[in-house]
């Protein structure tokens, strides 16, 4: 059972007596037919001295062109900040009034709001709330309720950082095709992200594992402890709208099918009360919002296709959708992807992306307390640190910002770029306890060509180029670059803000197609997977810096795994 109950259920559950959750009644013994209106609150982080919780209200009654929902905490429970709603405090009473943009509240339409807030010793559930002065049906279930030993759907405690003190799964498949290289069994055994990237992936085709079969082998893996899992949400309509290799089976308006043919079916399986003692870590969509920002309208790296999916709305829909479905289950624990450094970290795109991505975490029901944190770097090849130059030095009379290499942009390496962007997330509404992941499955940059100093003096240029790590022709290069290698192992908590490095994506399996190759997973060939291609806007107009012969992305290439063991920084023993 999903953690979010109707109103029918709450009237049932509180002739039951379920433990640590509150329901109001419709008055006067008026049946759930005739509720005026539900309220879902759910606390969705909690720690020693704070909170944060979401809260649906949903008008059964006539329309409202302005809303107000009431409620009084019983304990010491102080309102700090909120979101979506104008949230406000006198003693124990609080208000939450609609915002100019949420007042119009429809006969059976939501409006979700979220807040931040502080206590001491009890953080109990309100047991009443009234919308416009009239008593409503509360859902008070969430993921930090009490745990209830008679309720096996009731996930217990989050916790701040999944990775904290938990093993990680390892995927049999890519293991197996990571032992079978010479010298692959060094790195075997490390965990890599499943990849959902069509519909048939739910249930395994062309004899992979499906997801089931995955989440069976990690409560195998897990055994007594606690094992996080991570799985790549990635089949929005119109994917990857600005590069062909990783372009999916679904059209730009097929946003119904995303919906009920893919999100669906995977929240119905994460929420089945067997896989509970799991924390599934879910990375959702990649590679998709920031094209609304970065390549739509009149900019040079705009696409058709990008102007597209910003019309119709289905990334910010498909995303928040996702969000809503998926945070159901109150041991799924959601990150959003924020692209990278060298694709977002410039002044026209820093604050806009991190706008979007509030936007998205806002749509179709979702709250931005259904976002456990964000993942930068996905399948790229940012460094994870560039020690050898900084934005704030000078050289021969320039700064490094104005490097061709670094081109204006306000960061130079993921760390620096993933705590600041953090920062800005939480200034737009996000929780300030989000956390970041970094995917350094392939930014190690090390072997013979990593630098060990900065570069000479003599110019701005010859000083970035001959310090950095990353050896890309350019940094708009993202497809089976050759020199990489595998950056940082997978690992917890390794910096302030970061929950853990990881390798979301598995190396040694191809971005995209060096040519044009037959396939039927919706795959098209993107010509900056071609090595003898001179670029676009994106890039330069440079070289690609793709390895040849490479496979359809997500397949195995060896020699692409060869490179990144060959290059490994820090190197493999």
């Amino acid at each position: 059972m999903s953690r979010t109950r109707t109103a029918l259920l709450a009237a049932m559950a509180l002739v039951a007596g379920a433990t640590g959750t509150a329901y109001a009644v419709a008055p006067d013994g008026v049946g759930a037919a005739a509720v005026p209106c539900t309220v879902d609150y759910q606390v969705q982080n909690q720690w020693s001295t704070g909170f944060t919780a979401a809260v649906t209200v949903t008008n059964l009654g006539a329309a409202k062109s302005s809303w107000s929902l009431k409620w009084s905490y019983a304990g010491n429970q102080r309102v700090t900040s909120g979101w979506n709603a104008k949230v406000t405090q006198s003693g124990s009473n609080v208000t939450a009034a609609n915002e100019s943009y949420n007042g119009t509240l429809a006969t059976g339409g939501s409006a979700s709001f979220g807040f931040q807030g502080t206590y001491s010793g009890s953080n109990a559930i309100p047991a009443t709330f009234t919308l416009d002065g009239v008593t409503c049906n509360v859902d008070g279930g969430g993921p930090t309720d009490p745990t209830d030993p008679t309720d096996p759907t009731d996930p217990g405690d989050r916790v701040n950082n999944p990775y904290s003190g938990a093993k990680v799964y390892v995927n049999p498949e890519w293991s197996a095709n990571a032992a079978a290289e010479p010298g692959g069994s060094r790195i075997a055994n490390q965990p890599t992200g499943v990849w959902l990237d069509r519909i048939a992936a739910i249930n395994g085709a062309n004899g992979k594992m499906g997801l089931r079969a995955h989440l069976d082998e990690a409560l195998r893996q897990k055994g007594s402890g606690e094992l996080v899992i991570q799985l790549v949400i990635y089949n929005l309509p119109g994917r990857d709208c600005s590069a062909l290799a990783s372009n999916g089976e679904l059209g730009p308006t097929e946003i119904g099918r995303y919906k009920t043919e893919y999100i669906d079916p995977i929240a119905a399986i994460l929420a089945d009360d067997k896989y509970s003692s799991l924390r599934i870590v879910t990375t959702v969509e990649i590679d998709s919002l920031p094209n609304l920002v970065t390549n739509t309208g009149s900019r040079a790296t705009a696409t058709p296709e990008c102007d597209v999916m910003k019309a119709n709305g289905n990334y910010v829909k498909g995303v928040g959708y996702a969000l809503n479905k998926l945070g159901d289950a109150g041991n799924v624990y959601n990150y959003v992807d924020a692209g990278h450094h060298g694709w977002i970290g410039w002044d026209d795109n820093f604050g806009p992306s991190a706008d979007v991505f509030h936007d998205a975490a806002t749509a179709e029901g979702a709250t931005p307390a259904d976002v456990h944190g964000f993942i930068t770097n996905t399948a790229n090849y940012s460094a994870l640190k560039e020690n050898n130059f900084s934005v704030d030095q000078t050289v021969a009379g320039k700064s490094v910002r104005e490097s061709k290499w670094v081109d204006w942009n306000r960061y130079v390496d993921e760390l620096g770029f993933a705590q600041a962007f953090r920062n800005e997330l939480v200034s737009t509404g996000f929780d300030t306890n989000i956390g970041m992941l970094i995917d350094t499955s392939r930014n190690g940059w090390g072997g013979t060509a990593r630098p060990a100093g900065p570069g000479a003096t003599s110019s701005v240029d010859t000083y970035v180029d001959g310090g950095r790590y990353d050896r890309r022709i350019h940094i708009g290069n993202w497809c089976n670059q050759a020199g990489a290698g595998l950056g940082e192992r997978p690992k917890a908590a390794p910096e302030s803000g970061i929950d853990a490095y990881v390798w979301m994506k598995p190396p040694g399996e191809s971005d995209g197609a060096s040519k044009a190759i037959p396939n039927d997973e919706g795959k098209g060939f993107d010509r900056m997977c071609d090595p003898t291609y001179t670029g676009t806007p994106r890039n330069g107009n440079n070289l690609t810096g793709a390895l040849p012969d490479a496979p359809v992305s997500g397949h195995w290439f060896s020699a692409q795994f060869q490179e990144l063991m060959k290059n490994a920084y820090p190197p493999l023993p």
